[in-house]
């Protein structure tokens, strides 16, 4: 066992973390495929990320402009290890930035469906159609891709909407993960088997065993505080800790005013009632509406609200 809780000899995939509302989803896809993931900050050190020995790196989307003086960076030192790297959307754009590519404002935003054209599969778009529906959502374009790299696919809006080079670094401007690109799966799936050699094998009762027992080890005698979303990766990190160290959990749910219905009843009823796990409610809707009055941009609401 590693100090993460994982076994050294499973495949793992790193998501690299840059503040897109999808990368628990990428990682949630990623393990669907049979393949063992984590999400990681966007900013780590290669020298942490080396001594996980990765199979492959994931760059996530997120919020910001790669040209931004604060945008996150990626250590330029995974990006050269030899490791395969797929870049969504802001990960593309990161990988395209640090490499030495041109990236800029978009003349039209891209958010919503669109449908790319592949050129060159190389792999990644094996046993797919030419043209494909996907789902976008960014700001900036990529103008030149850097030096090495090649164009796979374009779209009406993105000259390079997919690109890749011969040391296995892909990006796409896309997201794989959601299901509005209906062949997303298939896509992660070829970056996972046929670009980065994972064998497919983890099974999620693996990860159960796993995950308890890194806790109980991590957390001792210790009391955990668990924040829920009323999503199902909350719940579920909740479930696994209370299974793992009855009695020391507490959780809390905020209502923002924007849960679904009776959501915030049903969380109480299933986590409190059900599991016995004790749980805590903050009515906060007021003060969530109020940051997100006369906002329109998906954007500025996420960052007014800090989601």
């Amino acid at each position: 066992m590693t100090e993460e809780g994982t076994i050294a000899a499973q495949d793992l995939v790193l998501v690299l973390d840059f503040g897109s509302q999808y990368s628990q989803l990428i990682a949630r896809r990623v393990r669907e495929a049979g393949v063992y993931c984590e999400l990681v900050a966007g900013t780590t050190p290669w020298e942490a990320i080396r001594n996980r020995s990765p199979k492959a790196l994931i760059l996530s989307g997120g919020p910001s402009s790669v040209y931004e003086e604060a945008a996150p960076r990626c250590d330029p030192a995974a990006l050269d290890a030899g490791v395969p790297v797929l870049g969504i959307c802001y990960g593309m754009q990161l990988l395209a930035y640090q490499l030495g590519g041109k990236v800029a404002p978009a003349g039209k935003r891209e958010y919503g469906p669109a449908s790319v054209r592949i050129e060159d599969r190389a792999r990644l778009f094996d046993d797919l159609p030419t043209d494909l529906p996907v789902w976008m959502s960014h700001g900036d374009t990529i103008l030149e891709a850097p030096p090495g790299f090649r164009r796979l696919a374009e779209s009406e809006n993105s000259t390079i909407a997919a690109m890749a080079d011969d040391a296995r670094r892909f990006g796409i401007a896309f997201h794989p993960e959601v299901i509005h690109t209906p062949q997303g799966r298939e896509i992660l799936r070829n970056f996972l088997y046929q670009v980065a050699g994972c064998r497919g094998s983890w099974k999620p009762a693996a990860f159960i065993e796993q995950a308890t027992r890194a806790i109980r080890d991590q957390v001792g005698s210790g009391r955990v505080l668990c924040a829920l979303s009323g999503g199902v990766d909350s719940a579920v990190c909740a479930t696994l800790v209370h299974r793992a160290i009855p009695g020391q959990l507490t959780c809390l749910i905020v209502d923002n005013g924007l849960l679904r219905r009776d959501e915030r009843r049903r969380v109480e009823d299933v986590m409190q009632r059900h599991l016995g796990i004790s749980l805590r409610a903050v009515d906060a809707g007021d003060a969530f509406l109020d940051a997100l009055r006369g906002i329109v941009d998906p954007e500025e609401k996420r960052r007014r609200i800090g989601a």
